[in-house]
């Protein structure tokens, strides 16, 4: 049940809008797009914008619609607009050096200690997205498959946040996609995200609808659920899909 009517959909993008580190099935960017036909989108994901460019923009096709589209890479703490064509960035909450180097130690250390420093790995297991430092277990490039297999009830993430979140009180600790650990600042967040576009957009909060996989405590979209805006969890792409596909509908008679 809707309880406000709905001025902006907001989503995640891995494992909601598309499987782990994929480009948008086309059922999806069919969807997208009529969706961004009726009202404002805003897609917010720990990955940064070269990620964005290769999993959404890329596969969207050039429309006026897409000034409506709203992009945060990296939870939040980065924010793109579409102005005559172009991507331009509206502000980066920046990592200093040090910063990146106590988030690096911290995540190798933990992760060492508690036996999740795997030994086969797809890529790079940690990566400095310049806002946001993030730890994938089996590396950057890792299949689909192997990612839902290594933690499929969330506790390796959620022992490994809560150690690393002790050695950094003043950052920002979540979980992010399926085998991955995000750091940020503190305060600046998917839920930082989503404030900023309500002011900007001048929207209340309770006016978005919130789509997401990682809405328990501890996961990256839980701090949105703070600002008061509506929210609706799913497990997978196809059950977001599903979700819309009901949604756009109601959307034309509001």
């Amino acid at each position: 049940m809707i309880a406000t009517p709905i001025a902006l959909v907001a989503f995640d993008l891995d494992d909601t809008l598309a499987p782990s580190k994929s480009a948008l099935p086309d059922e999806m960017r069919d969807v997208l797009m009529e969706l961004l036909d009726r009202r404002p989108v805003c897609i917010i994901s720990g990955g940064n914008y070269t990620q964005f460019e290769t999993q959404v923009l890329g596969r969207l096709p050039q429309a006026s619609t897409l000034e409506r589209l709203h992009i945060m890479p990296t939870n939040g703490t980065q924010y793109y607009r579409c102005v005559d064509g172009a991507w331009q960035v509206q502000y980066a909450h920046r990592l200093t050096p040090e910063q990146v180097d106590a988030c690096a130690t911290a995540l190798e250390t933990g992760a060492r200690e508690l036996g999740l420093w795997e030994a086969k790995t797809w890529g790079p297991r940690i990566e400095d997205r310049g806002s946001q430092v993030t730890f994938s277990a089996l590396g950057q490039q890792a299949p689909v498959d192997a990612k839902k297999q290594w933690d499929p009830d969330g506790s390796k993430r959620a022992a490994l946040r809560d150690r690393v979140q002790a050695e950094l009180p003043d950052l920002a600790v979540h979980a992010g996609g399926s085998t991955s650990i995000d750091i940020t600042e503190q305060g600046i967040d998917k839920g930082y995200g989503l404030s900023q576009l309500c002011e900007i957009l001048e929207l209340d909060p309770a006016q978005i609808m919130f789509v997401g996989d990682r809405l328990a405590p501890g996961g990256n979209d839980y701090p949105v659920l703070a600002l008061g805006v509506q929210s609706h969890a799913v497990t997978d792409w196809p059950d977001t899909l599903e979700f819309l596909r009901e949604l756009i509908p109601t959307l034309d008679r509001a």
